[in-house]
C-alpha cells in the first residue's frame, strides 16, 4: 500500500484520486530525482491495479499478486552482455515489466517490444504495466517508435516513465504523458525509514539522511564508514585551502584523491567537497546551525568559515563545476586535480594572511 512507501504524501493522494476514478492514463510521467521511490510507487500502482483482494483503492501487499510485485521480482540478466537487456525484464507477475538501456540509450527494439506486449490482454491480472527506466535515455529513433502505442494506448496497458530528467524528452512525449513530479524526501523522513527498517543506527541515520539531498536510495546505498573516510579526506582539502594555505597537503590529498582504489569514488568526492565548502559558507554568511548539512562537523565547519570571505566559495563552486565538464571528454584526473587545487588555493588568501609579495 502506498502508505508503506517513504515521502511524497502529495503524489500518493494524486494517485489513490486516479484510482478512486478509476481513470488511470494509458501513459504516466514520473519525474523526480534518482532514489526517491519512482519505481517503488510505479510497482505500487501495479499492485492497485492486479490485487486479487484490494484494500478500497490499494493492492493489499499480501496476495500472491502482490507478492510478485515486489521491487526485488524483476528478473534481471546476471551478465554485462547488452543483448541480454535488449527485452522486456519481466517481474513474477506476467503482466508486469520494464525496459533498461543496455548501454547509454533505449533501444527502438525495446519500444516495439512494449507496443507489441501492450496490445495483449492481461495474462492474469485486470492489467498489464510496462515502467521504462531512465527515460531521458531515449533517442529519436526509439522515442518515435514509442510514439505509436503512446498515440492509441489499449485500455488494458498503462506505460510509466521514470526520469530525472524530464526536460529531456521530446516535447511529444511529454504531450501524451500525464506528467507527476516528485519531490526530495525530507531528512526527517529518510532517517525514520533509515532507524525504523534497522539500516542505522540513531546517529549515523541522522548524518546520512542530511547528506543524501532528499534521495532515499542514496542514503540506503551509502555505508556510513566509507562515508565518514570520504569525508576526513575531503575535509583536509578544505583545511589547507582555508585554514593552513598549505598546497603540500593539496598536492597529497590529490594523490589520494586519484588512488586506484578510490577510482569509482571521484565524483562522489567532489560532491562531498562541494558540500562542505557550502556548509563553511553558509555559516560564514551567520547562517543558522540546522541549515548545514554536515552539522556533525559544526567545530571544524565553524573554524573554517572564519577564514572566508564572500567571494572564495563561490569560487571554489565555480571551478570544481568547471572540471566536472571537463570529465565528459576523459581527462587525465590526476592532473586536473592537482590544476584543480591550485587554483583554488591561488583565488585568494586565507583571511588574516598576508600573501608574500617580494620588492622588486
Amino acid at each position: 500500500m502506498f502508505d508503506q512507501l517513504t515521502g511524497n504524501e502529495r503524489v500518493k493522494s494524486l494517485l489513490r484520486k486516479i484510482l478512486e476514478a478509476r481513470r488511470v492514463p494509458g501513459a504516466l510521467l514520473f519525474a523526480g530525482e534518482d532514489g526517491i521511490g519512482k519505481k517503488l510507487f510505479a510497482l505500487e500502482l501495479a499492485r492497485a491495479l492486479n490485487c486479487r483482494t484490494p484494500q478500497g483503492v490499494e493492492g493489499c501487499g499480501v496476495c500472491p499478486a502482490c507478492k510478485r510485485l515486489e521491487a526485488d521480482r524483476f528478473h534481471y540478466p546476471q551478465s554485462d552482455d547488452s543483448d541480454d537487456w535488449k527485452g522486456i525484464i519481466w517481474t513474477d507477475h506476467p503482466d508486469v515489466g520494464i525496459v533498461v538501456a543496455p548501454k547509454r540509450v533505449l533501444l527502438v527494439d525495446q519500444m516495439r517490444a512494449i507496443e507489441r506486449e501492450a496490445n495483449f490482454r492481461p495474462y492474469e491480472g485486470k492489467a498489464r504495466i510496462f515502467l521504462i527506466e531512465d527515460a531521458e535515455k531515449l533517442n529519436d529513433p526509439s522515442a518515435n517508435a514509442l510514439l505509436k502505442v503512446l498515440e492509441e494506448p489499449p485500455h488494458t496497458s498503462h506505460i510509466v516513465l521514470l526520469t530525472s530528467r524530464p526536460d529531456m524528452l521530446l516535447p511529444t512525449i511529454r504531450s501524451r504523458c500525464q506528467m507527476i513530479r516528485f519531490a526530495p524526501v525530507t531528512p526527517p523522513e529518510i532517517e525514520t525509514h533509515l532507524v525504523k527498517n534497522k539500516l542505522a543506527s540513531g546517529g549515523e541515520a541522522r548524518v546520512l539522511a542530511r547528506v543524501a539531498r532528499g534521495s532515499l536510495g542514496r542514503a540506503v546505498a551509502t555505508e556510513f564508514a566509507e562515508y565518514v573516510e570520504m569525508r576526513n579526506a575531503m575535509l583536509r582539502v578544505l583545511q589547507a585551502l582555508a585554514v593552513s594555505d598549505d598546497r603540500i597537503q593539496l598536492l597529497r590529498s590529490s594523490e589520494e584523491f586519484n588512488d586506484a582504489k578510490h577510482k569509482d569514488e571521484y565524483e562522489s568526492r567532489l560532491d562531498v567537497l562541494e558540500a562542505l565548502i557550502r556548509d563553511a559558507w553558509m555559516l560564514a554568511l551567520n547562517a543558522p546551525a540546522e541549515s548545514v548539512v554536515n552539522e556533525d562537523l559544526l567545530p571544524e565547519l565553524r573554524k573554517i568559515s572564519e577564514r572566508l570571505d564572500g567571494r572564495r566559495p563561490a569560487g571554489w563552486i565555480s571551478q570544481i563545476e568547471e572540471l566536472r565538464e571537463q570529465l565528459l571528454v576523459n581527462i587525465n584526473r590526476k592532473p586536473a586535480t592537482d590544476a584543480l587545487f591550485l587554483t583554488m588555493a591561488a583565488a585568494a588568501p586565507p583571511l588574516g594572511r598576508k600573501r608574500f609579495v617580494p620588492r622588486p
